[in-house]
């Protein structure tokens, strides 16, 4: 058997290399050239300081911010209400709904931000033809702005949520809402107490994965606004290869902070949803049978009556 594991540890081997490669290398890669001068010699925290004190490079980090938790919390709220929806349809309808979602979640980046520029651009084919009928649905709307980069990210942000909360669902036992229906609980008070509490740890750990993917997403921005809207993504995209002037350093440190943050709110999220875990009433029946005593029997009447 030893032998064997030997192999199956071997068949890893190319996993370990390329995980090494594509991950570690790039990130060891990144965080000493955000530390090292542009000489090479010794280490350095200017380019933090640099960050820090300019008040453009804060901006970007405050927008990326601001546009994630937006669009996280309406991926979110919309992908729950769309996860509930895609369980209540019979399995057939329900594979259907779920592939169409997973092929819309993998459609970002130049396609997403063409798509949208073609339909909802200046020019486009809705923006002409509500005006030609008369309609102001997109009279104060810019797509190029704050509320159009919301907008797009929602469009991808929605069917990931959906994927990742609708398996929630189904940890909902029928029992669960029938024992609380002969109890005398409503509709509403089912999921008040006993439904979304359950699903509360998914819906943060989800959360957390949307965030870090608004955080991440360049390529949809970049081609929506180019450098007209600043974002930290667009920034370190500039920075490294930027047409005039480059400053892979500084790039690096953005992309530190830049990861950072993200591995913040993954790590709140984590913890909020271990916090949860505590409260269900699984965990806690688990901990009171762990921590319960039970008495010694002495009397060997006793112990065969048992």
């Amino acid at each position: 058997m030893k032998r064997k594991n030997r192999w199956y540890l071997l068949g890893l081997l190319p996993f370990v290399v390329m995980v090494a490669l594509f991950q570690l290398v790039p990130i060891v890669s990144m965080l000493t050239g955000s530390v090292r001068p542009e000489d090479g010699a010794g280490m350095t925290f200017g380019y933090y300081a640099r960050i820090f004190q300019s008040d453009y490079y804060l901006k970007a980090i405050q927008n990326s911010l601001l546009i994630s938790v937006f669009s996280s919390v309406i991926g979110i709220v919309v992908g729950l209400a769309c996860a509930y929806s895609v369980t209540r349809f019979a399995p057939r309808m329900r594979d259907r709904l779920i592939m169409v979602s997973n092929m819309t979640s993998n459609f970002a980046g130049v396609p997403l931000a063409f798509a949208y520029i073609i339909l909802l651009g200046s020019n486009g084919v809705f923006t002409l033809l509500f005006k030609q009928w008369g309609w102001d649905v997109f009279a104060g709307f810019n797509l190029y702005s704050w509320s159009g980069l919301v907008l797009v990210y929602v469009y991808f942000q929605v069917p990931l949520a959906l994927l990742l909360l609708y398996p929630s669902f189904y940890g909902i036992r029928e029992q669960w809402k029938e024992a609380a229906s002969l109890l005398g609980a409503s509709h509403w008070q089912f999921w008040r107490t006993i439904g979304i509490p359950v699903l509360m740890p998914a819906v943060f750990g989800t959360l957390g994965i949307l965030f870090a993917n608004a955080m991440g997403a360049y390529a949809t921005a970049y081609a929506l606004v180019g450098s007209n809207f600043n974002l930290l993504a667009v920034r370190i995209g500039n920075l490294v290869s930027g047409d005039v002037v480059t400053e892979p350093q500084l790039g690096n440190a953005l992309a530190v902070i830049l990861g950072l943050s993200t591995l913040l709110a993954v790590y709140l999220n984590h913890k909020m949803t271990q916090r949860l875990h505590r409260f269900q009433p699984g965990s806690v029946e688990r901990k009171v049978r762990g921590r319960r005593k039970w008495p010694k029997l002495k009397s060997p009447a006793l112990k065969e009556e048992l």
